[in-house]
Parts: C-alpha cells; sequence; structure tokens
C-alpha cells in the first residue's frame, strides 16, 4: 500500500495527450480522485472506468464525476486491479509504485490485445522500452504499445 499523491495538472495532460486520438476502453488502475478518468471522458476516451480500493478515494472520485455532471458518464469500481481482467482495454493509465510495476508488467502483457496502450506516469515500467515519453522529472509520463512491448520481450527470450 502507497499513500495517496494526487496527480498534478500537467501529469494529467501529459498521460492523456500520449492517448490522444486513440479510442477504445480506457481504465485507470488505482484510480485515487479520478482526475485522470474524468478528463480521458472529456477527451472522448469511452467507456472511461477507475479501479480503485480506498473507499474515501472512491467517494472523491464519484463525488468530483457528480460535480462535472459525469456521474452517469464514468464509472469508478472498488475493484483489486489484480483481480479485473483486462482483456478488453485499449487504454490502460498506471500512476503506481515501482514495487508494483514488475507483477503488473507480467499481467498486462498477459491480458492486454496487441493495440492496447499502457501510460505510465511518475515511474516508467523497468523491463519495457517506452514508444513515447513526455515531461520531465515529476511530470514525466511513458506511453508502451503492447505490441512493441512483446515483440521485444519475444526477441530477448
Amino acid at each position: 500500500q502507497v499513500p495517496y499523491q494526487p496527480s498534478s495538472p500537467r501529469q494529467v495532460a501529459n498521460a492523456l495527450a500520449l492517448l490522444r486520438g486513440r479510442a477504445g476502453k480506457t481504465v485507470d488502475l488505482g484510480s485515487g480522485d479520478g482526475r485522470l478518468v474524468l478528463e480521458a471522458y472529456k477527451q472522448g476516451l469511452r467507456p472511461a472506468l477507475g479501479y480503485e480500493l480506498n473507499p474515501w478515494l472512491l467517494c472523491l472520485a464519484k463525488y468530483h464525476a457528480w460535480k462535472a455532471g459525469y456521474h452517469e458518464k464514468v464509472s469508478f469500481l472498488k475493484k483489486d486491479l489484480w483481480k479485473v481482467n483486462l482483456s478488453d482495454c485499449h487504454n490502460v493509465i498506471v500512476f503506481l509504485a515501482p514495487s508494483v510495476k514488475p507483477p503488473l508488467a507480467a499481467k498486462l502483457l498477459a491480458e492486454l490485445p496487441d493495440d492496447a496502450r499502457v501510460v505510465a506516469g511518475r515511474f516508467p515500467f523497468p523491463c519495457w522500452t517506452a514508444s513515447s515519453t513526455l515531461g520531465q522529472g515529476l511530470e514525466q509520463v511513458w506511453a508502451y504499445d503492447m505490441k512493441e512491448v512483446r515483440r521485444e520481450a519475444q526477441g530477448s527470450t
């Protein structure tokens, strides 16, 4: 369990810039107060949903969605990201601690479709090569295209 650190407006903008022009189901794993999910929806990424275990953050996310007029349009679910099937997700946003990245990388490789894109904030996936990156320092985000990640993984075995 990692202390919650809300994404800055610049981190949110950078993460969503790396998803611009994409379509399909978009999920935020560990969605916190919901700001990334709301912004994804505003940019046309639909359906947009967040998975969050902290009940207080879940309430906050639902409140933000209601206040923005999107409570019927976005979803925030109290689900363990390890138990969620991600096989129908085309855009995945992850602002999680480095310790979670290696086991999460294995789950994403196993479940995501080839055309999926994963955007990581704050910390990159240590064993993957990013397709693109945006920002610097704490504002930096990394995008990974699953087809490329799989190709690289097969080449190294």
